[in-house]
């Protein structure tokens, strides 16, 4: 069978398309707005390409600092990294864009196309937080220039990714996107079909519900590949087990040895190649003394109560908040002892206290890596800045908004199967 070619829309930093490597097919292209993210697409790229060609030295090489970015990515071909078009897909740049995926497929095809437009203005939060609703928003349009690829492209099939607030973000006039979304995919020639998919039922330790709508060109009926659910059969301990102790304000964002690790998950799940692995990214964030009373509280909570902290049930001298009737889960301990997590957000890149570390003496929240770790994220894989410094603040974005790589692997795997 040939290797299947795709295009990767509002590829974020890659975690969807890093699941669709894995099970074999090939990227022609990702189209990204945010530059931070395309570095950190080059980069896996890069690393990819070098790993191939056994050069796994260079790649080593820059993320202990020895060299720059630049010298890195003189070290593979300019065509790899010319395939990362860093674009906002609007009207303006579309034809651009088609120009950019033209000259890179010269005459060969795209089989599929992958990616979920920004979800901010379907989510349940965003609309919440938004005094229209995020009605009138130009994100949720954005479906209308994906399905212009579809008709420009036409390929095989197509998996597009969205939260859960889709099933109910309705316009001004009162009528769903998704149901405009479905028929206007249909005007182009497509079939859909829709299931929501929990992350944690494909061996991801996350709670984590999306829906994944897969259309596929022409009529068909039942055509929706079979996903096949998994038992939940590890704890997110799994995920602290081998990362170097450390508390809040310490760490590096250079790469650490890993400790030794005889259990099945991280191999299992990929995140792990070998025992000793270096890992990058395990630095956490300061936080005030306040705040890291609370912890303190909510981890003492979690451990002798298995109960939730609720901001109203704190001292009155550590209640800073003036908001005491929305959002008093705002401190969260992402618990050891269950089976997953809750959600990866996006938002931890503005706080950490949704994701509280449930080991008390060292008293923080996540670092980088033990979110990516969350996402099923290789410890391999580098989260790059736009300046090339590493940035916490940068990663945790990227982190937040990906797809976990083991789901984007299982849906590619299950999708080649009916292909």
């Amino acid at each position: 069978m040939k290797t299947l070619k795709y295009l990767d829309l509002f590829a974020g930093a890659g975690g969807l398309s890093e699941g669709f490597i894995r099970a074999g097919y090939e990227p022609t292209a990702h189209v990204e707005i945010d530059e931070a993210a395309c570095f950190t697409l080059k980069t896996r790229l890069a690393y990819k390409w070098l790993q191939e060609n056994q050069k796994e030295e260079v790649y080593e090489s820059y993320l202990a600092g020895e060299i720059n970015r630049q010298a890195f990515y003189n070290s593979v071909p300019e065509s790899l990294l010319q395939s990362v078009l860093n674009y906002e897909i609007s009207k303006k740049n579309i034809n651009k864009i088609f120009d950019e995926v033209d000259s890179i497929l010269n005459g060969s095809s795209i089989d599929l196309i992958v990616g979920g437009p920004p979800c901010q203005a379907y989510s349940l939060v965003g609309r919440a937080r938004d005094e229209k609703g995020m009605q009138g928003d130009k994100r949720n349009y954005l479906y209308i220039l994906y399905a212009e690829f579809l008709k420009k492209y036409k390929p095989k099939y197509f998996v597009f990714e969205n939260v859960l607030g889709l099933l109910s973000a309705k316009d001004k006039d009162g009528i769903l996107h998704f149901s405009k979304m479905r028929k206007l995919f249909k005007k182009c020639g497509y079939t859909t079909e829709y299931k929501v998919l929990n992350a944690a039922d494909f061996g991801v330790l996350q709670n984590r519900k999306r829906v994944i709508l897969i259309g596929k060109y022409g009529v068909h009926k039942d055509f929706y590949p079979q996903m096949v659910l998994e038992d939940r059969k590890f704890l997110v301990n799994e995920i602290f087990k081998d990362l170097p102790k450390i508390k809040a304000g310490k760490g590096t964002t250079l790469p650490v040895n890993t400790l030794n690790y005889n259990e099945e998950y991280l191999y299992e799940a990929k995140i792990k190649k070998s025992e000793n692995q270096k890992t990058t990214f395990h630095c956490a964030r300061p936080h005030t003394k306040q705040d890291l009373k609370i912890y303190k509280i909510a981890v003492k909570l979690w451990d002798t109560q298995k109960k939730r902290l609720s901001y109203t049930d704190l001292p009155k001298n550590l209640q800073s908040q003036s908001n005491l009737d929305s959002f008093l889960d705002r401190f969260k301990v992402v618990a050891g002892d269950l089976p997953c997590s809750q959600t990866v957000v996006a938002h931890i890149s503005k706080d950490g206290h949704y994701f509280i570390h449930p080991d008390p003496k060292q008293n923080r929240s996540l670092t980088p890596r033990e979110v990516a770790r969350l996402q099923t994220f290789p410890d391999d894989f580098y989260f790059e800045s736009v300046s090339g410094k590493p940035s916490r603040t940068t990663a945790y974005k990227q982190i937040g908004n990906a797809v976990p790589v083991l789901l984007a692997e299982k849906i590619a795997r299950a999708l080649l199967a009916v292909w």
